[in-house]
């Protein structure tokens, strides 16, 4: 494209609505003589004059008046688009996506007090799938687990995804002594894969008879509620389920660990936006990341 410099089409702009170079050098906050030279480099790169004297004013010649009405037409349309483009800043409805169960046991129950602190405030809600991907055309804010941070994207870490096993306090009593450590004839309850349970006990150093004795969820949410109801023993991220942990519902079988190079955290492309930026602060408080 052949193009004259855009700063100059710019000036030239409102020097034409103004009709004055000096009060177009104010509004845009440069000298008359700024403005004056910018023009003159514009009407050399046209190789005609855009503007004539008129007593002591100024007036556009056919060139400049054809100029400035296809300037004004682009300006405007390139003004729309911005606008329509362009993420407000004073915008109050946030999209999050968030894991169902981060979203059920974190974001959910208390999201009340996010609505009191910041009253104008709307959150549109959505669950999120494992591993998604952040699509900051989708979603404003994603709370999701991770292997590799996404390079374009703000991240926070808000738990860690170090898992052990845990069963229910009536399981750990109805089982009695012999569960914990080696969780020999325990009933296993896996999360849409016997795979996490192979790698504990690869890590745990031995194996029992029977590792796929118990039944395969859908979802975990189905593992949460099996293992609370005293179905048998899973393996959860113990920082996620740590309320369930601290008052007794869940007990801790053993300290032997898996993932815990992994996390939970929340992804966000823009923190200018305050309804953003408000939401993101409120939930690492409540998590206490």
């Amino acid at each position: 494209m052949k193009l004259p410099p855009m700063n100059t089409l710019a000036t030239f702009c409102v020097a034409a609505h103004r009709m004055n170079f000096s009060q177009a050098g104010e509004e845009l906050n440069i000298t008359h003589a700024a403005v004056s030279n910018q023009m003159k480099r514009l009407e050399e790169w046209f190789g005609r004059k855009l503007f004539e004297r008129s007593g002591r004013g100024l007036k556009l010649t056919v060139a400049g008046q054809e100029l400035l009405r296809t300037v004004d037409a682009s300006l405007l349309a390139i003004s729309a688009t911005s606008e329509k483009l362009r993420v407000s800043r004073d915008r109050r409805q946030i999209s999050v996506a968030c894991l169902p169960s981060i979203a059920t046991r974190w974001l959910v129950p208390s999201l009340s007090e996010f609505m009191q602190r910041y009253p104008g405030v709307s959150v549109e809600m959505s669950y999120a799938e494992a591993y998604q991907t952040f699509d900051p055309e989708r979603h404003d804010i994603l709370v999701t687990h991770l292997t590799e941070l996404p390079e374009r994207a703000l991240t926070t870490r808000i738990f860690s995804r170090t898992s052990k096993p845990v069963a229910s306090a009536a399981y750990v009593r109805e089982r009695g002594e012999g569960l914990e450590g080696r969780l020999e004839g325990a009933r296993l309850l896996h999360d849409a894969t016997v795979q996490d349970w192979e790698d504990w006990f690869a890590v745990a150093g031995f194996r029992p008879l029977h590792t796929t004795n118990g039944p395969v969820s859908p979802d975990f949410n189905f593992l949460f509620t099996a293992v609370l109801a005293g179905h048998g023993v899973a393996l959860c991220p113990v920082e996620v389920f740590r309320q369930e942990i601290e008052r007794g519902d869940l007990v801790v079988l053993s300290d032997i660990a898996t993932r815990q190079d992994q996390g939970y955290y929340i992804v966000t492309a823009d923190r200018r936006v305050p309804a953003v930026t408000n939401f993101i602060r409120w939930f690492l408080e409540r998590v206490g990341a």
